[in-house]
């Protein structure tokens, strides 16, 4: 197999052996990837080959190989890198530890490919950080199977009421929770849900969409928890209390 100077961005490198890398990447044709950059961390006159090779730079990547682990070949950037910083580069780090997590290898999302590249250039801009992750997790699901309808109740197939409470269900999605009297972690408001419906991951429904697509995707990531998480937690907490209220994941 070999592959010429694909679409891709760098989701994690590792040192390995005494001057190579290896590379977790998500390229536009063929899914999640493992490559070995050879000799990417050895020093000469010019800097280090792999210095390109940074997350959140958009990469021209060639590559080949038999093997689940594929050699990198040459490798370009065709776009200025994103310089994500505070809470911004905590949510980077989350999405790309969000692909590799769930992608499964060698398989092909160039829709969530795009999806991606427009989330970077958004955290690198001013919108919300909340707003632009709820926006990028939910199409997430989607492109992986697991999505869901916002403004239709998922068994009996009724339009939602704006009064109305709702549960998620793994196989139907949105319930009516005719028992729940009021918000909980597992009960939401059928008019924040219809406002996500409409675009709106904001304004007065940013707790509701956070709170629901944290426990759907919790269904799918297991018990481990994502590191990229605790980091912000234990290391963040300066720049969390300097830059507001926004937080990753």
């Amino acid at each position: 197999m070999r592959v010429a100077l694909q679409p891709a961005y760098i989701l994690h490198s590792r040192a390995y052996r005494d001057s190579s890398a290896l590379l977790e990447v998500f390229t536009a044709e063929h899914g999640r990837i493992s490559l070995v950059a050879r000799g990417a961390r050895r020093k000469g006159r010019g800097g280090t080959p792999g210095a390109r090779l940074q997350p959140f730079t958009p990469l021209l990547l060639s590559f080949s190989g038999r093997s689940e682990l594929k050699a990198l070949g040459a490798s370009e950037t065709v776009g200025r890198p994103r310089v994500l910083h505070a809470q911004r580069l905590f949510s980077g780090m989350y999405l790309n530890e969000l692909l590799m997590r769930l992608l499964h290898r060698h398989d092909p999302h160039p829709r969530l490919f795009a999806c991606y590249d427009a989330t970077l250039d958004a955290l690198a801009g001013i919108e919300p950080v909340d707003d632009v992750l709820r926006q990028f997790e939910f199409n997430l699901l989607g492109e992986l199977g697991y999505g869901f309808s916002l403004d239709l109740d998922g068994l009996s197939g009724e339009a939602l009421c704006p009064e109305c409470w709702y549960y998620y269900h793994p196989d139907w999605g949105l319930v009516r929770d005719d028992a729940a009297a009021g918000p909980s972690p597992r009960a939401f408001c059928g008019a924040d849900l219809l406002a996500m419906a409409a675009g709106g991951f904001g304004g007065p429904a940013r707790a509701t969409a956070k709170s629901l697509l944290r426990l759907v995707l919790s269904m799918h990531l297991g018990d481990s928890p994502l590191h990229s998480r605790e980091l912000f937690r234990s290391g963040g907490a300066a720049e969390r209390s300097a830059a507001g209220p926004e937080r990753a994941g």
